[in-house]
């Protein structure tokens, strides 16, 4: 993660890590741009590879997805760049990006993020 986001991150160059959770069954991508360390807020680049979903999941968090690429698919419909959807605590939900594209957003929560698969 940059030390300093205050000063400005230059996301082209930043790194894409590698996460692989299993039930998802495929690698997904992030960029860690911000962690509050008082609140737990995170905002992140999130990309999923395309035809990616994660599937049916809960977060003890809110968060929110402005759609960067691509188009997201979730359980609440598909959203192309420009977009932002917001997925409150606690609501079971799918996202990830269509067969024929891959998507990338800025991933923001408002508090520590963790996944919990149904």
């Amino acid at each position: 993660m940059p030390t300093d986001p205050g000063k400005g991150i230059d996301t082209a160059t930043l790194p894409w890590e590698e996460l692989f959770f299993e039930p998802i069954g495929s690698p997904i991508f992030i960029k860690s741009l911000l962690k509050d360390p008082d609140t737990g807020m995170e905002v992140t680049l999130l990309g999923y590879p395309a035809g990616v979903l994660n599937p049916k999941h809960t977060h003890p968090c809110a968060h929110g997805m402005y759609v960067l690429q691509g188009t997201l698919v979730t359980h609440k419909g598909h959203f192309g760049p420009g977009s932002f959807v917001w997925f409150p605590e606690g609501e079971v939900m799918e996202h990830g990006a269509t067969s024929a594209q891959d998507v990338v957003a800025l991933f923001l929560t408002n508090k520590p993020f963790s996944v919990d698969y149904k």
